[in-house]
């Protein structure tokens, strides 16, 4: 998968954005944003976050995040969260003078699906240079597909009731349409991931109906179609997801107080948003206060299974259930990092055979400019959070010369190769039985062009 994400929190800290009776911007905005990242994470998206807590950001560090946790290019997809102010009503999303109105149009359809009042989809020019973006974000973020989300106005009160009420059901959203766009299998909190297809030469939604054993009139339900018009390389969904039951792990009970959301509550006691409703049966991130929530507790010590599917990555998967590669491999005795769909892999628990990864050795590394924890954790094989629970970290913002702790004994699952003249990647994944994207993975590489002499890190 080639597509990153960067979510942003409008505002924050000293700057309150927009203020009405008593409500600021910022607020509404944090909770949107650490909801999304928390999502994107549990979908194995590549994700990284301005800010998770309430503090002061400069325009500068705005951009350092947002320019330097995967680059610049148009698979970098910034999500900057805002309310907005002036008397409206209803969503709207601003887009770049460089990107085509696709995302953007696919994204408000969504919001506009959970009941959101939507207005429209727009580029803004810069009134003394109308060959240049309005907002910063878009104008000094070059080539990302940086979008500009406002979820409904702070100063209409009808926008304001629905924000309180549903606003995550509105980000949800977002996460849907981004998952969709980027061809990444959707999973809805508490589901199973939705299967999909990818618009061929010569393909009628008559024939993918007939190909998914399903109906016209479905697919354009599903997908929120308006004409059986298709685009080449379309991603359309041809099966719905289906709630999964609650999981049978031990937990421990938690009464809702006032000011409590799910993220806060996942956070609090180190699971996941999805985890929590699942194991609730829950349909909305929506708590009352007074409510009975089930916990999972950290101490079981059975292991679980999963089966592979299209798009999965030993990465991928620890991510998921916060594990290790190194776990993954040494629990199910694997000699390769290349995976088959329909393969059972055990996830180990903290109690299974497998060593958990607080015993293991650690090494240091010091940031550097451009780093992030998403890529230091690909750089040694582990998952970003482990790093943050090695280092005690409780944000995902990093220091230039900042020292972390990292496992040492990542490292001696990969090799390093120096590029030749005539390699490529297909060709050096071939040679090395592994794939070319765990081989972009591996050296964070945001092109397929090599350099001769280049050193490339190689799973053993």
């Amino acid at each position: 998968m080639d597509y990153r994400i960067v979510v942003d929190a409008g505002h924050g800290g000293d700057d309150p954005g927009a203020v009405s009776g008593g409500l600021k911007e910022k607020d509404f905005t944090l909770e949107a944003a650490n909801y999304m990242y928390n999502r994107f994470k549990e979908l194995g998206v590549p994700v990284a976050i301005t800010r998770d807590s309430d503090v002061t950001l400069s325009r500068q560090q705005r951009l350092n995040t947002m320019n330097n946790s995967f680059g610049t290019d148009p698979k970098v997809i910034i999500l900057s969260n805002h309310i907005n102010s002036g008397g409206g009503e209803g969503a709207e999303i601003i887009y770049p003078l460089r990107s085509s109105s696709t995302l953007p149009r696919q994204i408000l359809e969504e919001i506009g699906s959970e009941g959101q009042p939507t207005r429209t989809y727009y580029q803004r020019r810069l009134p003394e240079d109308p060959s240049k973006d309005y907002y910063y974000i878009m104008r000094e973020t070059p080539d990302t597909t940086s979008l500009l989300i406002e979820y409904g106005f702070i100063d209409n009160a009808n926008d304001v009731k629905r924000l309180q009420n549903n606003l995550l059901d509105y980000v949800e959203a977002v996460v849907r349409a981004v998952t969709r766009y980027i061809g990444v299998p959707y999973i809805a909190p508490g589901g199973i991931a939705e299967e999909t297809y990818v618009v061929q030469k010569g393909d009628s939604l008559y024939s993918i109906a007939q190909k998914f054993g399903t109906t016209v009139d479905q697919l354009k339900k599903w997908n929120n179609l308006t004409s059986n018009t298709l685009q080449i390389g379309q991603v359309l969904i041809v099966s719905e997801s289906t709630e999964t039951p609650p999981p049978t792990e031990n937990y421990i009970t938690y009464t809702v107080k006032s000011g409590d959301t799910l993220y806060k509550i996942a956070n609090e006691f180190n699971t996941s948003v999805q985890q929590l409703m699942e194991l609730n049966n829950l349909g909305t991130t929506v708590l009352t206060i007074g409510q009975t929530l089930r916990i999972p507790t950290s101490n079981s010590s059975t292991t679980n299974t999963y089966t592979v599917k299209s798009g999965d990555s030993l990465w991928k998967i620890a991510n998921q259930f916060g594990v290790s590669v190194d776990d993954l491999i040494n629990a199910n005795n694997l000699t390769s990092t290349v995976l088959q769909v329909g393969q059972q892999l055990i996830i180990p628990g903290q109690g299974s055979s497998t060593p958990p990864t607080s015993g293991n050795a650690t090494t240091t590394y010091t940031v550097k400019s451009g780093d992030s924890l998403w890529s230091i954790a690909n750089r040694y094989n582990t998952t970003v959070a482990e790093l943050r629970r090695l280092n005690n970290l409780t944000t995902d913002v990093l220091q230039i010369g900042q020292v972390l702790k990292v496992p040492s004994s990542a490292t001696s699952s990969t090799t390093t190769y120096t590029v030749k003249s005539g390699d490529s990647l297909w060709k050096i994944a071939n040679q090395y039985n592994t794939t070319v994207a765990e081989l972009r993975r591996l050296n964070n590489l945001t092109s397929d062009v090599l350099q001769i002499g280049q050193q490339l890190v190689i799973p053993r």
